[in-house]
């Protein structure tokens, strides 16, 4: 399961606060205490500073490179943003978040992805339709992007499709159909990643954690291995421990009995 820290992002507001003032210290703290949880990949971005963007992801970058041995994934609506983030990136192999089939978003990133070489997350939404609420044409638009991805020469294995996650409290299929398009996609594009972050599908609900620990589970069977989230949150990573052992995703039990040694399993019961 690759894990991916999401918490260097500004719509936080004690991060924006620190990116705001540039303070290092907080920022690299941050970062260390994800790498510390478990995070093989640091989720940057400062997309609420609108006409600083670039600035501010550079410094981002700069600063988690400090601190850190691990590849960043480079997060923006904004493409000339995650230009100057990837420009910025010495560490590893970049994963840049997102590209999707809007016509515009999709010509501005694939030729960063073919420069880069970077892992590259793919949403299943278009100008045509949005976020659309059914599982085939969910599919129908990663198929789209994907097949563009390959005919540059990008690798399935750098290839993470994100279902996109939407809140049952608005329609209870929203997580079958996330469910579903992670089963279509991996059956197709069998040498392809499932990436998602899952706090969406809560949302407007009670007892939240227990929404989204238990979707995990789930999204794991259907066959996620890509995770954006909080990895100092103990109860979620040894979630993941558990669910990639008894999958059959953890050879000999490897990671599992790292994580109990860790005494990440017992910190993380409830």
């Amino acid at each position: 399961m690759l894990i991916v820290g999401e918490k260097i992002n500004t719509s936080r507001k004690a991060v924006k606060e620190a990116v705001a003032n540039q303070d290092s210290a907080f920022i690299r703290n941050l970062a260390r205490r994800q790498a510390e949880g478990g995070a093989q990949y640091i989720d940057i971005n400062c997309g609420t500073f609108i006409n600083r963007e670039r600035e501010l992801m550079t410094w981002l970058v700069e600063e988690v490179h400090k601190e850190l041995d691990l590849p960043l994934c480079i997060d923006s609506p904004d493409p000339k943003a995650v230009s100057a983030g990837l420009a910025a990136h010495k560490k590893g192999q970049p994963m840049i978040n997102s590209i999707s089939g809007e016509k515009d978003r999709y010509r501005a990133i694939l030729p960063l992805v073919k420069e880069y070489r970077a892992k590259i997350v793919v949403l299943c939404m278009d100008d045509e339709v949005g976020i659309p609420h059914d599982a085939q044409t969910r599919f129908k638009i990663a198929r789209r992007v994907i097949d563009g991805l390959l005919e540059i020469g990008t690798p399935e294995d750098d290839i993470y499709v994100d279902p996109l996650i939407q809140p049952i409290s608005t329609d209870t299929v929203n997580a079958l159909s996330a469910l579903d398009t992670i089963r279509m996609v991996k059956e197709a594009y069998p040498g392809t990643h499932a990436v998602c972050g899952l706090s969406n599908i809560s949302f407007g609900l009670p007892e939240r954690k227990l929404l989204n620990q238990t979707f995990m589970i789930m999204c794991m069977t259907a066959g996620l291995d890509g995770v954006i989230l909080d990895p100092t949150d103990k109860r979620m990573m040894a979630l993941i421990a558990t669910g990639e052992a008894l999958l059959n995703k953890d050879p000999y039990c490897g990671r599992y009995l790292k994580a109990y040694r860790k005494g990440i399993l017992s910190q993380g019961q409830a």
